[in-house]
């Protein structure tokens, strides 16, 4: 890849969104944007748990690509929202794999950053025929070694937020967090989960940038109860799906995914890894590139885990561009 500094493209909005019932419960929310006649390239979004956002699609030629979006079970628009009911790594990749068939897509790019970075490479294991090119971006395994990092090793160099989030709760509760924020996060009470789920949404935002003062602060709007109440849900189901997915290690064996990456030579990779990413350690990344020895594999020295830090933008962006040559 070229020394190109790259910048998002424009914001654009979708010609198409709509639901795609996957199972007897699910109903996956899905958008397309950019060129109906273009390269097509899914984005898989992180978390687990997060959903899509219009910015997202900004990381592609909307001239050259056929952007398509969704949110996971359980995600953002996806219904029931929170539900994780038949909520898993392998229903994901189900999904997916619908998806693209829905779409009438033979081939299609495979973005997808932290836990879209398992996502892809979970469906690329299993489905390499489909899959023109992988884009990923601080690279997530669930090893235990990731999970206990973090759930409580981050404190040697995030003290402070590690202790807010103890903080939070009783004492007593403190030896065991995950078990602390998945009884307040489950309940039916939206008084006693949602305050539970944006500590526990918060403490992961706190960790995500290198400067974190380089965030740029939003400009507060003025929002309707309606539109609160909205913003609570989505923020307790982002937590629940989250811990469900933490407390079943992301059904997912991360060594045996990284052997079965070792099969995927014949696709174009690129691995994109903040030197200081504080939610998905280089390690991984290193590891990955180690077993996809094919790989081009970028370590972004002034970046975090945040897929908008400049470097970290460039060189994904610059993945995409250079895959339209595929």
């Amino acid at each position: 890849m070229c020394q190109t500094t790259y910048n998002l493209y424009p914001e654009i909005d979708n010609y198409d969104q709509n639901w795609l019932k996957t199972d007897e419960l699910h109903e996956v929310y899905y958008e397309q944007s950019g060129n109906p006649n273009g390269r097509p390239v899914v984005f898989l979004h992180g978390g687990p748990g997060s959903g899509c956002n219009p910015g997202q699609r900004r990381f592609f030629d909307p001239k050259h690509y056929r952007i398509i979006l969704l949110d996971q079970r359980g995600c953002g628009k996806s219904r029931p929202q929170g539900s994780l009911v038949n909520n898993t790594t392998h229903d994901l990749v189900a999904d997916l794999e619908a998806l693209r068939l829905h779409l009438d897509i033979k081939t299609w790019h495979v973005f997808g950053g932290s836990w879209g970075s398992t996502l892809a490479l979970a469906y690329a294991t299993q489905h390499p025929q489909r899959v023109l090119s992988l884009s990923l971006r601080g690279i997530f395994l669930s090893h235990q070694s990731e999970l206990d990092w973090f759930l409580g090793d981050i404190k040697h160099f995030y003290p402070e937020v590690w202790q807010t989030l103890l903080d939070y709760l009783p004492t007593e509760e403190q030896g065991d967090v995950l078990t602390a924020f998945e009884k307040r996060i489950a309940s039916d009470d939206i008084s006693i989960s949602h305050p539970a789920s944006a500590a526990w949404n918060n403490y992961e935002g706190s960790i995500m940038r290198l400067d974190p003062s380089s965030t740029k602060p939003s400009t507060p709007t003025k929002k309707s109860a309606e539109e609160i109440a909205k913003e609570q849900v989505t923020d307790v189901a982002r937590a629940r799906v989250q811990i469900h997915y933490i407390r079943h290690l992301c059904f997912v064996n991360g060594k045996d995914l990284l052997n079965a990456a070792k099969k995927l030579s014949h696709i174009p990779t690129v691995i994109v890894q903040g030197r200081y990413d504080m939610v998905c350690p280089p390690q991984t990344a290193w590891l990955l590139s180690r077993a996809m020895p094919h790989a081009e594999h970028y370590v972004i020295q002034d970046a975090g885990h945040s897929a908008m830090e400049p470097g970290v933008t460039s060189a994904l962006i610059g993945a995409t561009e250079q895959f339209k040559a595929l």
